[in-house]
């Protein structure tokens, strides 16, 4: 007695496609959400002399928040601190304290870039 040859169902691809297309959706806004920017940074080197006859200026960021030449000083007072009159070629070091997050030195490097007469070196830890 021959058996009746059973019949397979196709496959449905539209299950396939529902999960491709869920997929692509996702990876399109998460690349939409992620901005990302090129920080120029510069480590400081021993001898470097001065670019201009300009005194320098020495930054600590700690996690406490910003001190310039010793004094405090906010993230948003930059633009209104010596910094902002400062000559072109003025040498700037900045200090990282333990513990401080690399996205607090990207914040106070995107904030220097509205000091444009600094030349900004980030002294190795």
């Amino acid at each position: 007695m021959a058996r009746p040859r059973r019949r397979r169902n196709r496959l449905s691809m539209t299950s396939l496609i529902d999960v491709i297309f869920l997929l692509l959706l996702f990876f399109m806004l998460t690349s939409t959400f992620s901005k990302f920017a090129e920080i120029e940074l510069a480590a400081a080197t021993s001898g470097a002399g001065a670019e201009t006859g300009a005194k320098p200026f020495f930054l600590q960021l700690t996690t406490e928040g910003l001190r310039l030449n010793g004094d405090m000083l906010a993230l948003d007072a930059l633009t209104a601190s010596p910094l902002a009159e400062a000559e072109k070629g003025t040498p700037l070091l900045v200090s990282l304290g333990e513990a401080v997050e690399a996205q607090a030195l990207a914040d106070l490097l995107i904030a220097l870039r509205a000091l444009p007469g600094l030349s900004v070196s980030v002294l190795e830890g």
